[in-house]
């Protein structure tokens, strides 16, 4: 029997709860790790902060780990539940008669994650994630991880392309989630247009693998901030969508485009938006401070065959926005319609 998560009144009702999910090694936790940094080099005024000790504690060592030790988090080994806020700015606006009025509360953006070693929703090619445990633990941390899902308005979903061309298992960790949350609010009467009421943000990982960015390069979907003094390429969200469709083709199983199938099954469309992002970023010499196509690689191999380091500094791409749209988004429908 599992008990169902419920907001603590005592830490006040949070702005906006998103929670995320993906196959494993998709990059959630470096993902997580590298917002930190990526909200130090803004300079928009937002901030992360843990909302429990172990969640500072993660914080602080995994990013330390990112920035000093230049290593990769490594697999979770046990269930593992983190609790963030990205607090924003304070806002003051003047009142009718032009004066100052007092300032409202600093937007806050609440992110629970839960993390699982070979995920809950594995195939057959990965037993250790499809099968419950003999003790139930498995069907106790699918109960978690919904709830989790259930709780929450704002989603990310992270899509590993590199993991997607070896195993295909990507449509797998998809949709078994999404079909049991349906379930859910169907039978809470939260299905009433036949669609679930969550935002998604769909994050295509690991941008910065040559075989990715050079997919985006013959699409013709790069760009370059002209605000961005290191000439770092991106993907619009516009032209996100388009490299996922794109990268779905290389999919070991075949199945990686039903994907999209299900988002349009379960979500509305102007609810869904895609990511292009990279947690560690390109490599930039220090020197030039320019990105190089002739050295732009930014992720190398350890002592150990099996181990990745970090070459050089993190230059997080497009981490905090997908954080950021979905507060966003459910900060809109929550005034239009005083429901989160």
């Amino acid at each position: 029997m599992t008990t169902r998560m419920q907001p603590d009144p005592s830490r006040g009702r949070p702005d906006h709860n998103i929670a995320m999910w993906g196959a494993p090694g998709s990059g959630k936790t470096t993902l997580l790790a590298a917002l930190f940094t990526a909200l130090t080099r803004s300079d928009d005024g937002w901030k992360i902060i843990g909302s429990d000790p172990a969640s500072s504690d993660y914080l602080i060592e995994r990013t330390n780990a990112l920035l000093r030790g230049k290593v990769f988090p490594e697999a979770s080994m046990a269930l593992e539940r983190y609790r963030w806020a990205l607090i924003g700015p304070t806002l003051q606006k003047p009142d009718f008669w032009g004066r100052k009025a007092k300032p409202r509360p600093p937007t806050r953006i609440d992110i629970n994650m839960i993390d699982a070693p070979g995920g809950l929703f594995g195939t057959a090619q990965h037993p250790a994630g499809g099968l419950s445990a003999p003790d139930g633990s498995g069907d106790s941390r699918r109960q978690e991880l919904l709830d989790n899902l259930e709780l929450s308005r704002g989603l990310v979903f992270l899509f590993d392309p590199i993991r997607e061309f070896t195993f295909g298992d990507a449509f797998d960790h998809m949709h078994a989630p999404l079909t049991r949350l349906a379930e859910r609010m169907l039978a809470a009467d939260e299905f009433a247009d036949g669609k679930l009421p969550h935002h998604i943000a769909v994050c295509v990982t690991k941008f910065d693998d040559p075989r990715v960015l050079e997919t985006a390069e013959k699409r013709g979907l790069l760009t370059v901030d002209v605000d961005d003094p290191y000439r770092l390429p991106r993907v619009t969200s516009e032209d996100a969508g388009e490299l996922f469709r794109e990268l779905c083709q290389v999919s070991a199983s075949g199945n990686a485009d039903l994907m999209l199938g299900a988002l349009g099954q379960f979500f509305h469309p102007d609810r869904i938006r895609f990511f292009a992002t990279s947690s560690i970023g390109f490599y930039v010499d220090r020197r030039t401070k320019r990105f190089d196509w002739d050295d732009f690689q930014n992720m190398v191999p350890g002592e150990a065959d099996e181990d990745l380091r970090i070459r050089g500094q993190l230059h997080p791409i497009n981490v905090v926005e997908p954080m950021l749209w979905l507060g966003q988004r459910l900060a809109a429908v929550r005034s239009a319609t005083g429901r989160s």
